[in-house]
């Protein structure tokens, strides 16, 4: 079954955490997922906390179980959004005091797959996802470039298996509304405008990721090049370079800046002389930012 994931990780990581470190604006995202999936994730907190206040198990409480654990991440390539899924995962169980597992669907498995395997593949992933739910452990399915797999059945080139293999994935995330909150899958895309109707309407949130703001911009070359006395005034300076104001209305994305523009002009400085504001306004100069997926 691994050999259909990319990576299958146990929760929480310190891996992971590590890597959250290294996330500009993760808080308010992780947020906005937590305040959204908490009662569909805290099932027994929630009946805990109605019977306390009110007596009663609120029959409210059984409607929240009709929300799908369906979460998208939308937006440019290069803009986080695989590891703010695992990021946003791990800090789940720890806040939930749980253990957990993340399974990553390998998109190198999908791209040797006929069309009439799609199908197949969707139902092992599933199937491993509600393995790995247990009553004090949550599970986490990552199905990245989901646009691949979950395209609108609407497009008229669209073949036959291909829809049967939407149909599929449509079917086991009703399934797994049965589970109570213990798997949760997310989805990310650089086409939001690609996926099936069904699944955006069964999305508990959609998430859309940005190209780095200036302010943003301005963290990142901070959390890079911590321990150079750079002024404030240079910093924004960096961050006006590598924004769409300077080219073309299209800024640097978060993998331009800490994946490009800083190993070059790192790269440019050794081993024979310090990293300077002039050496890194150079490399930005002909750095030219990711295009733009449509």
């Amino acid at each position: 079954m691994a050999s259909i994931f990319d990576n299958a990780t146990v929760l929480p990581s310190a891996s992971i955490q590590e890597k959250t470190k290294n996330l500009v604006g993760f808080e308010k995202k992780f947020n906005r997922i937590y305040t959204n999936l908490k009662l569909l994730l805290d099932q027994e907190g929630l009946i805990n906390w109605s019977k306390k206040f009110h007596n009663v198990q609120l029959p409210v409480i059984d409607q929240i179980k009709d929300k799908y654990p369906l979460i998208i991440l939308a937006g440019d390539a290069g803009t986080g959004k695989t590891i703010a899924a695992e990021s946003i995962a791990d800090r789940m169980v720890r806040e939930l005091k749980k253990e957990g597992h993340f399974l990553k669907l390998s998109t190198r498995v999908r791209g040797e797959g006929l069309h009439g395997q799609m199908g197949n593949l969707v139902n092992d992933a599933f199937a491993e996802l509600k393995t790995q739910a247990g009553k004090k452990r949550l599970a986490f399915l990552l199905i990245d470039e989901a646009d691949a797999i979950a395209t609108t059945r609407s497009t008229m080139q669209m073949h036959q298996e291909e829809k049967a293999a939407v149909n599929t994935l449509i079917q086991k995330i009703d399934e797994i509304r049965e589970l109570d909150g213990r798997a949760i899958v997310f989805m990310s895309t650089n086409r939001l405008h690609f996926l099936d109707e069904a699944i955006l309407r069964r999305a508990a949130i959609i998430l859309e990721f940005e190209r780095p703001d200036k302010e943003e911009r301005i963290e990142l070359f901070e959390m890079g090049l911590k321990g150079i006395d750079f002024s404030k005034e240079q910093l924004e300076s960096l961050a006006d370079l590598t924004g769409p104001e300077q080219n073309d209305g299209l800024g640097h994305s978060f993998s331009d800046i800490r994946l490009r523009v800083l190993p070059e002009a790192l790269a440019n400085s050794f081993p024979d002389k310090a990293l300077t504001y002039e050496i890194l306004s150079e490399t930005i100069t002909k750095i030219q930012p990711s295009p733009k997926i449509i």
